[in-house]
């Protein structure tokens, strides 16, 4: 498994963006409010991922008072992060779409009140964007203790 390559995330951003945008200016009046609770979801998962890439690396370099990890546990924690990033990644820019598209109709209770909630889910995806980056990276392979000899980088892929 290769690391997650950040212009993908960031492909992914902009072309849900754009076309959650040009949905929205065909069937905006037909959806009903925006829901807030996606927002404090997307921080508790964010939370949880940080939280886990902390203790895999600690484990992983042996801190004291760690007992060590099985690496069957780290691919499979290397394989959530890289899921999360990229659903993360897709919500990111559906919500970035939906704010967008409501930023120039906020004269208006309801649009306003989505707007606020799409730029709040934006950021909130963003954030488990980073930890589950973060998570992905704290699951690399350190490096071995032949590693310099053989010109190797510190951490493999």
């Amino acid at each position: 498994m290769r690391p997650t390559r950040p212009a993908i995330v960031i492909a992914l951003v902009a072309i849900l963006t754009v076309a959650t945008w040009a949905l929205l200016r065909f069937m905006y009046a037909s959806l009903p409010p925006l829901p807030w609770t996606m927002v404090p979801t997307l921080l508790l998962l964010a939370l949880g991922e940080a939280f886990a890439g902390f203790n895999i690396r600690g484990r992983i370099q042996h801190k004291p008072d760690t007992k060590p990890v099985e690496p069957l546990v780290v691919a499979r924690m290397a394989a959530l992060a890289k899921a999360t990033a990229h659903a993360a990644a897709v919500l990111a820019g559906v919500f970035a779409g939906f704010a967008v598209y409501l930023q120039s109709s906020m004269d208006k209770p309801t649009p306003r009140a989505d707007f606020f909630v799409s730029a709040g889910t934006f950021i909130a995806a963003i954030v488990l964007v980073g930890a589950a980056l973060f998570l992905e990276w704290t699951c690399r392979v350190p490096p071995g203790p032949d590693a310099e000899k053989n010109g190797r980088d510190a951490y493999q892929d």
